[in-house]
Parts: structure tokens; C-alpha cells; sequence
């Protein structure tokens, strides 16, 4: 597997429990490389595949909107393709010490990490998702689920999270939701100064600490 189609963090003690980090549509920039670095600190070894495939990375909405379109035109192999072959090379790995991992997802990485948990055959028992909207078939699922919403979203409207909702109810599985006031979208990360809000990404970062302590 080429060095550049993930980021890796393991855990000083060179051993821990299994994360999958799904970058959201600005591309595996510095914050979710750092986000590996803070699990791998906390004993997770995390790993952050690049869902542009070396196109790079965005920081303006105009920038991350033709990334993601370039990456679309020019990528190697479909997303989902290369998001399986991730999660076998991370369960595979010689510093796991679990048989099955969490995902992590934010945004549009959130969207993807619902369609992974759809999935049964993948060794997946946690889904923490930020911001994020994805409705489907969840009754096979093999995975728990936090998920947490921003209060005022223009990206993730209130009829899909309503549908995501309805959808992990009444598939009989355990699924926690929380909204955070007076935020928006992309409120967990740093690095968008007009999103970012500090309170609340703590408390959500402490949640999915719990959350993974508690079912990876």
C-alpha cells in the first residue's frame, strides 16, 4: 500500500483498538491528520485513508468543491473500493489488538461511514459520525452509533436527519444523537475559525472517547 494514500498513528505503546478517520470534503489536511495523533494518544491506532487519492486538499468551499469534482474525474479506484481495502489493512495490522474497529467520519466522511456500517461482512462495531446525513438499510448492521448534529446546518437538513433517525430506531439498533446549540456545520474542526466552536467540540470529543471505550 503507497505511504501517501493514508495517514497512520499508533499509539506509543504500539498496540490499541482500531479507528477508521473519514476525512470531510476539505481532503486529509493537517486537522484530521492531528485528529489520528490525539486518538493514537488516547491508545487507538488510527487510520485516516485520502478519499482524493493524492488530488490534495481545500480550504476554501469554491477550493473543496472542484477538488472533490478533479478527484471524482481522476481517481484511481471508487471510493468505496479503496474505504474496504483501508479497513482490511487496518484489522490486518500487526498493532491492533481487537477483532473489530470503530469509524470515525466527519461531513462527507460521515456520509461514507454510514454506508460502511450498512455492511455486516466489515469487522465494524462503533460509528461516530459529525454532521452527517445518510439513510438506507441499517438492520443488518453490526455497529453501535453516535452520531453528533450541529444545531443550525445548511448542509445537513433537518427532513435527512429526521430520515437517519427514523431509519437506526427502527432498525432495532443502539444508536445515540446529540445536537450541539448554537452550532453549525463543521463545528468540531479547529481549523475553520468561522465554524469552530470550542465548548462543544470538547464535549463531543469527550463522548466519542466514551463512546469507543466503550464498544471497540
Amino acid at each position: 500500500m503507497e505511504a501517501q494514500e493514508h495517514f497512520l498513528a499508533i499509539p506509543r505503546e504500539s498496540s490499541g483498538r482500531g479507528v477508521l478517520v473519514l476525512h470531510s470534503w476539505w481532503g486529509l489536511n493537517a486537522f484530521f491528520r492531528d485528529l489520528c495523533k490525539r486518538l493514537a494518544s488516547h491508545g487507538f491506532v488510527a487510520l485516516a485513508p485520502d478519499l482524493y487519492q493524492g488530488e490534495g486538499v481545500a480550504t476554501t468551499i469554491a477550493d473543496a468543491e472542484r477538488l472533490r469534482k478533479r478527484a471524482t474525474a481522476r481517481r484511481k479506484e471508487p471510493v468505496y473500493k479503496l474505504l474496504i481495502r483501508e479497513i482490511e489493512y487496518l484489522a490486518a495490522h500487526e498493532d491492533i489488538s481487537a477483532p473489530k474497529i470503530a469509524v470515525l467520519g466527519c461531513s462527507m466522511g460521515g456520509h461514507w461511514a454510514f454506508w460502511l456500517s450498512q455492511r455486516p461482512e466489515l469487522p465494524i462495531a462503533g460509528t461516530v459520525t459529525f454532521y452527517a446525513a445518510r439513510s438506507g438499510d441499517f438492520t443488518q448492521t453490526e455497529s453501535a452509533f453516535l452520531c453528533h448534529f450541529a444545531e443550525n446546518d445548511k448542509w445537513v437538513s433537518a427532513a435527512a436527519k429526521r430520515k437517519l433517525i427514523n431509519a437506526l430506531q427502527t432498525s432495532g439498533v443502539s444508536a445515540t444523537f446529540h445536537t450541539y446549540p448554537g452550532t453549525g456545520h463543521w463545528f468540531f474542526e479547529r481549523d475553520r475559525e468561522e465554524a469552530f466552536q470550542a465548548k462543544a467540540a470538547r464535549t463531543a470529543w469527550q463522548r466519542t472517547l466514551e463512546f469507543f471505550g466503550a464498544t471497540v
